[in-house]
Formats: structure tokens, C-alpha cells, sequence
């Protein structure tokens, strides 16, 4: 059995889109994202849902997370570089 998804949707003034300089597109991915981020830095969403949340895989979503200097895990880089390894074996 799948998930239901559910839509929402909000109104943004354009001058908000005009001030970040960013398409529609983007800033809905950027939302989904710091949304994302905010829900895992709570502990209220796992790594994997946050990343599916932002509509990340699981490695892409540690990758950007790694690339922002974000707090992952309590592993070194070497431990996260042989994650990655594992993964893409």
C-alpha cells in the first residue's frame, strides 16, 4: 500500500520572489529544503525523511548537507566518505 500525498499550497507577494532572485521553481526547492533541514535539526523527520521531503536520496541530501557544513552525524570524514563508497557499490 502506498502513501497518500497531500498538496498544500500558500500564496507568496512576486516581490518576495523578486528579492531572493530566484524562479518559482527554485524557491519552492529551496522551501522544501530549509523546511527539510529545520524538521531533521528538531529531530522531528530521520535523515531519510528529510531528504525525501526536500526531494533529495538519502546520499545526495548528506551530500549537500556536507557541502553547507551542516551537522550530519558524529563521524568523521572518513567514515562519511566510506558511507558514500558503500552506497554507490
Amino acid at each position: 500500500m502506498s502513501e497518500r500525498t497531500i498538496n498544500l499550497s500558500f500564496p507568496i507577494k512576486e516581490n518576495i520572489l523578486l528579492s531572493v532572485k530566484e524562479s518559482k521553481e527554485q524557491f519552492l526547492n529551496e522551501m522544501l529544503y530549509s523546511a527539510a533541514l529545520a524538521f531533521y535539526r528538531r529531530r522531528k523527520l530521520s535523515l531519510g525523511q528529510a531528504a525525501e521531503f526536500a526531494g533529495f536520496t538519502k546520499p545526495e541530501f548528506i551530500e549537500k548537507l556536507k557541502k553547507e557544513n551542516e551537522h550530519i552525524f558524529d563521524f568523521s570524514e572518513e567514515e562519511i566518505d566510506e558511507i558514500f563508497a558503500d552506497v554507490k557499490r
